[in-house]
């Protein structure tokens, strides 16, 4: 298999892994809006839904299908026949078909959720791989829990699925357990001793439990994977997937990794917002990248540092992600630079001896009412025309 050693797929699992959150289940018609949007923010993989799951999951993958042209459309099964069948069906209008079919590899799903051994369930894996791989030629299998499971055995695991024809083997950290360098030595020991793994692509799915989804991710990416896995805000079950947002601008960011997504930035903030409202799921003020507070600066000497050069506290510039604009916001703790900034955006001039007067009623005034909006800087400045 020829791939760009640098060139990292983004796998989009917003509407299948991020619509388990309970409350944000989408209409079909809805999942198709956004689908359209993922491809046109340029992502490689769209998880379009567990096709046996439900008739409205099977009809979802079947009409994004039919919707979108360049990303591959994939559909999640377990590691059986019915499930596999439903999901070749859900695909037969999609350009490019994806089967994602996993088991779990940590001995606690093993032995609890399944019930089995690790001979049997190895057995499972390949037999489920070969059994897609008899309808759809580009195959992912999950190995679910690696994060918890033996790494010898997982390596076997990823191995035999090979062999077997997987295209993509996905290591997920199905509960958030790992330390980012625990996940990435995992993903290195994969790449040292699977004697196919050049055969496949590695893929990362981490979930975000103890608020490491995308620490690990990247991890995996600094260790050899390819292929990341998450979802829009980092939605998705308990504390949510790996943000594709951050990831994206992680690499954008910091280019000495050397690594790159076909992805188009600037329609982050745009596509966050219009996953919000379908989804009825808030963005925290303070989340990363497209968090409504994520360019605003309210402390005096940021907001200071700020103006003289916006580099001084910004790393990412709000257009790159479709961000409306920074702000410099009002509060008791913003200083003389910033009231000055926003008086002069407002048509008023003042001297230093000016200024200092004003800053002295603003401070009293912000210390009560919290946040200052163009009122009340046009009534401050009311006030000092009167008094002169």
């Amino acid at each position: 298999m020829l791939h760009d050693p640098n060139r990292v797929y983004v796998f989009d699992t917003t509407l299948r892994d991020g619509e388990q959150v309970p409350g944000c289940q989408l209409t079909t018609p809805e999942k198709i809006e956004i689908a359209k949007e993922l491809e046109l923010l340029g992502v490689d993989i769209i998880e379009a839904g567990f096709p046996v799951s439900s008739p409205g999951d099977f009809q979802s993958v079947v009409e994004i299908s039919k919707a979108v042209t360049n990303p591959t459309v994939c559909a999640l099964t377990r590691a059986n026949k019915g499930d596999i069948d439903a999901a070749v069906e859900s695909l037969k209008y999609a350009k490019h078909p994806r089967i994602h079919t996993g088991i779990g590899s940590s001995d606690m799903h093993i032995k609890h959720k399944f019930n089995s051994t690790r001979e049997e369930i190895l057995e499972r894996a390949v037999e489920a791989v070969k059994y897609a791989k008899k309808s759809v030629e580009d195959i992912e299998f999950y190995a679910e829990d690696a994060g918890r499971a033996d790494v010898v055995y997982l390596a076997q695991m990823v191995e035999a699925v090979i062999a077997a024809g997987a295209t993509v083997v996905n290591i997920p950290d199905t509960n958030g357990y790992c330390l980012p360098d625990q996940y990435g030595a995992k993903i290195k020991f994969l790449k040292e001793n699977v004697k196919n793994i050049d055969k496949a692509i590695i893929s990362v799915h981490c979930h975000n439990d103890l608020g490491l989804a995308t620490a690990n991710s990247i991890a995996g990416l600094q260790n050899g994977a390819r292929q990341i896995e998450g979802t829009i805000n980092g939605i998705g079950e308990r504390a949510g997937n790996t943000s594709i947002e951050e990831v994206v601008m992680i690499l954008k960011t910091h280019q000495v990794l050397g690594l790159n997504t076909q992805i188009d930035s600037k329609r982050f903030y745009e596509l966050s917002q219009m996953i919000r409202t379908q989804m009825r799921m808030p963005v925290q003020p303070n989340k990363a990248i497209v968090g409504s507070n994520a360019f605003a600066h309210s402390s005096g000497i940021h907001q200071d540092g700020f103006l003289k050069m916006r580099e001084n506290y910004e790393i990412i510039r709000p257009e790159d992600v479709g961000f409306p604009s920074a702000t410099i916001v009002l509060t008791a703790r913003s200083g003389r630079h910033a009231l000055k900034f926003h008086l002069e955006r407002l048509g008023f001039t003042l001297d230093k001896d000016e200024l200092a007067a004003v800053y002295n009623k603003f401070l009293t005034l912000a210390d009560v009412k919290l946040d200052i909006n163009d009122e009340d800087l046009q009534g401050l400045m009311a006030h000092r025309l009167v008094k002169n």
